[in-house]
């Protein structure tokens, strides 16, 4: 059984990360993670945050998706200057990718309190591909080992107020190509867009209703949604539902344990009925951290 499952994630995923698709990795608490989508959110928190978040797909197939983020990012001059770091690591059975980029955003105050923020993010991604451990399945793959490290830069504006949000950002631009010396290679970085936006309902005194929608487009693959609805009880307790198309049902709970430190977990019921038999879910963890370094408040609960 665990070969027949390993043999269908190499043929559904192995080749995907360096050929046209999706490539960039998904979170389905993106909402609170959004340095990992767009350079804009760095510094929106007005405090140092960190946030860390593992995430294992699939769980029970051989060489499903595993993926870990960290970002770290604040405002500096005054509020109007936000700066961030973004460590990303994925692997998928024989294929790995580790990024790191820094990011820069500039925010430009309107009335009522909102703000729009325009930011910018470089760095570089180290691509390997052993494609030779599984050239059982395919012998063409016996020699397309791929060992590469290619700088991007992306961009993105970010809209907010205390209730509102709305985003877009190409989080990568260049479109490298893999393996230039093999003349029959296509495998390339594809662009991809994210738009994201979402609104806070009051429905009584202790009870918000956020819904959330996130949508992502590349060449060569179906636009994609992701809707979401959070409830929010008594400024502590966040209880989530999702769905992704063409992947999957999503669960969610946040909790801010004090006014600088929330958790948060998923779990992600697969939709499609091949991937339902042979996996127990996806799984998704996220902690974050905010500190001051100044006497400012600390504002509880975030919103975004």
């Amino acid at each position: 059984m665990k070969s027949k499952r390993f043999i269908i994630v190499a043929i559904l995923l192995f080749v995907s990360l360096l050929s046209n698709g999706q490539q960039q990795v998904m979170f389905t608490q993106y909402m609170f993670n959004g340095l990992a989508l767009n350079p804009a959110y760095a510094g929106s928190h007005e405090t140092v945050s960190i946030t860390a978040l593992a995430r294992e797909q699939w769980t029970g197939i051989d060489g499903a998706p595993s993926t870990q983020t960290l970002s770290i990012h604040s405002p500096v001059f005054n509020q109007r200057i936000g700066v961030g770091l973004l460590f990303l690591h994925d692997e998928i059975g024989v294929t790995e990718q580790t990024g790191v980029y820094a990011a820069y955003s500039y925010k430009i105050p309107f009335a009522n309190g909102a703000d729009l923020a325009l930011g910018l993010q470089a760095g570089f991604t180290s691509y390997n591909a052993r494609f030779s451990k599984v050239s059982d399945i395919n012998p063409a793959f016996a020699n397309g080992d791929v060992q590469e490290m290619h700088p991007n830069f992306g961009f993105g504006a970010y809209y907010s107020t205390e209730r509102f949000y709305v985003g877009f950002s190409v989080p990568q631009l260049a479109q490298n190509t893999f393996d230039k010396d093999n003349k029959d290679s296509d495998s390339r970085i594809i662009r991809h867009y994210f738009a994201t936006t979402g609104y806070v309902f009051d429905l009584n005194r202790n009870l918000k209703l956020k819904p959330n929608l996130l949508v992502k487009a590349v060449d060569g693959a179906p636009v994609e949604f992701d809707l979401n609805t959070n409830l929010l009880i008594n400024e502590v307790v966040w209880l989530g539902l999702s769905w992704r198309s063409f992947d999957s049902f999503d669960a969610l709970f946040q909790l801010q344990v004090t006014d600088r430190l929330q958790l948060g977990y998923a779990y992600d019921f697969a939709t499609t009925s091949d991937l339902r038999r042979v996996n127990g879910g996806s799984h998704e963890v996220m902690l974050n951290y905010r500190f001051s370094l100044t006497s400012k408040r600390i504002v509880t609960p975030r919103y975004f």
